[in-house]
């Protein structure tokens, strides 16, 4: 199949959802391979996660003999054979090069995999709250290496032998202190700000529970007016 360009002239080069197609199903086949199943193997691999894909459609995906290839058998697919979607679809290593729309240049395929995933920033692109997880996520791990180490820090400063060891001890606990603090501070912020998109922020783990302000007391408030 070749590509049309709005002209209708005709381009001596496939057209890009073959190429798409063709990058999947060749992955599919390799990493079946690698792992040592059948088709029927893998059929019956995507039946057991709820999503059959009889053995046929992959025999024909593979074979180029498939028109379509749905997103949700991508999905499957990748779970079957453990790996990602995103890695079936840009098959880096594999592929040295790949088209990520129609009628565009052919470009290297790990960096059409890293504007795929938003690992690579496209200008005037859209993230969505990707950002903003990523930073929560960030956030978390800081809080909770600083309340472990003002721990450490507490209990060096209560087994200390000394008084300039005790008052070094405690000068860490402080800073550490300070350092949980400032990233909680910015971990409310942030998960306010995501609650004002509209959107619900990641859970928060047990040490970091008093990251969000107590829910108010309905009972409470509607006393208070009386």
């Amino acid at each position: 199949m070749t590509q049309r360009r709005s002209d209708d002239e005709e381009d001596d080069v496939p057209e890009w959802a073959d190429r798409v197609k063709a990058n999947v199903a060749g992955e599919v086949r390799r990493r079946r391979k690698e792992i040592g199943w059948s088709a029927q193997d893998l059929a019956d691999q995507c039946e057991r996660l709820g999503h059959p894909i009889p053995r046929n459609v992959i025999a024909n995906m593979e074979s180029g003999r498939r028109a379509n290839l749905p997103l949700v058998d991508v999905m499957v697919l990748a779970a079957a054979l453990e790996t990602y979607p995103a890695c079936l679809i840009f098959p880096v290593g594999y592929v040295d090069q790949t088209q990520e729309l129609p009628f565009q240049d052919l470009v290297p395929t790990r960096e059409a995999l890293q504007r795929f995933t938003g690992e690579q920033e496209v200008p005037g692109y859209d993230a969505g709250l990707l950002p903003g997880f990523e930073l929560h996520d960030s956030l978390v791990r800081t809080a909770l290496a600083a309340l472990e180490e003002e721990e450490q820090a507490r209990f060096a400063a209560k087994t200390a032998t000394g008084r300039a060891q005790q008052e070094e001890a405690e000068r860490k606990r402080t800073q550490y202190a300070d350092q949980a603090i400032s990233a909680k501070y910015k971990l409310r912020s942030l998960r306010r700000d995501i609650r004002d998109e509209g959107a619900t922020p990641p859970g928060l783990p047990p040490a970091l529970g008093d990251v969000d302000p107590p829910e108010p007391d309905i009972e409470t408030t509607q006393e208070e007016r009386l």
